[in-house]
């Protein structure tokens, strides 16, 4: 069985990942303790505002997102912003600057669980992508299993533990709280994790299905079937929101690689982008740390080449 990962608060989520054990076969697997980066490997410098020329297309299928949701998931619940002064925000302080202005966000959001929920999912899933852009608004951190089609490790540990294969499958270990079912999900998470009330492009019933269809058609199923892979003796973390397309570029090989991974969500208003910002200086997403390897970086384009390169087989 897998062990119960992560029992660290809310103050103190960005420590360490506790071990994984996989029930299923692990001949495919190389041994845990071989996992290493590439040998002549050196983390980017982060570059803020560009895309590689070879990932252009990429991003911008990823893009389409942002049109077919309504940006469902760039911000955080109760979001709101106010442009002041440059001298108001102290420069060690998270903030987009313009002209000689500061852009200050504030948010309502409620404080979160102890412990991060732990969800089942793959990212070419529509009613899964519900459930993700939930955790945006909510500002939540997730352990998120991915359960791509043909996974040897985590589609059986949900037939498992739930009774039947299906996604997305949450488990909350604050409350004990397990279900299938998106809009389950989604009302369970704002009722014990926010105010209460759905966002109208979640609540839309047949219709939000549908858009959050449309909006994976520029990656054509990206991040839906499984590439053999090595399974890391501890999560992966990352620094993502669901709605930006390079988060997204970098979740699809997560996913395809199975590789678990904690996910610490920082939409616009999200006091973890200060949080970030603390920790390593800057604030730019994605951002990965990988304990297997001690590496972290920035930068998705060579996160990807990265993941593929200590990951896969």
């Amino acid at each position: 069985p897998i062990s119960r990962p992560y029992s660290a608060g809310r103050t103190a989520r960005m420590g360490r990942v506790s071990v994984l054990k996989s029930s299923a076969d692990a001949s495919e697997a190389a041994p845990l303790t071989q996992i290493s980066p590439p040998g002549d490997f050196k983390a980017p410098k982060p570059k803020p505002f560009s895309v590689r020329p070879d990932k252009i297309l990429d991003t911008v299928g990823a893009s389409l997102a942002l049109i077919f949701r309504l940006a469902t998931g760039v911000f955080v619940s109760g979001y709101s912003l106010r442009i002041v002064p440059a001298n108001e925000i102290p420069s060690n302080q998270y903030a987009l600057e313009l002209a000689g202005f500061k852009i200050k966000e504030t948010s309502n959001l409620r404080p979160g669980p102890e412990k991060p929920i732990e969800i089942y999912e793959f990212e070419g899933c529509p009613f899964c992508r519900k459930v993700r852009e939930i955790v945006a608004i909510l500002d939540l951190d997730v352990l998120y299993y991915p359960c791509p089609r043909n996974g040897r490790h985590f589609r059986p540990k949900v037939l498992q533990i739930g009774g039947k294969q299906q996604f997305p499958y949450m488990v909350d270990p604050n409350t004990g709280v397990s279900m299938y079912e998106s809009d389950d999900i989604i009302k369970y998470l704002v009722g014990k994790y926010g105010d209460g009330n759905i966002p109208w492009t979640l609540s839309l019933g047949p219709l939000t299905t549908l858009t959050e269809g449309l909006a994976m058609i520029g990656r054509a199923g990206k991040g839906s079937s499984y590439i053999p892979s090595k399974l890391p003796p501890q999560p992966l973390e990352i620094w993502a929101y669901e709605a930006s397309p390079f988060c997204k570029l970098v979740r699809e090989v997560l996913n395809e690689l199975e590789l678990p991974h904690l996910l610490h969500s920082c939409a616009r208003g999200s006091p973890k982008r200060q949080a970030l910002r603390d920790r390593v200086g800057h604030f730019q997403v994605p951002y990965l740390e990988d304990p297997n390897t001690g590496i972290q970086m920035f930068e998705s384009a060579e996160i990807i080449e990265y993941l593929k390169a200590t990951y896969a087989l």
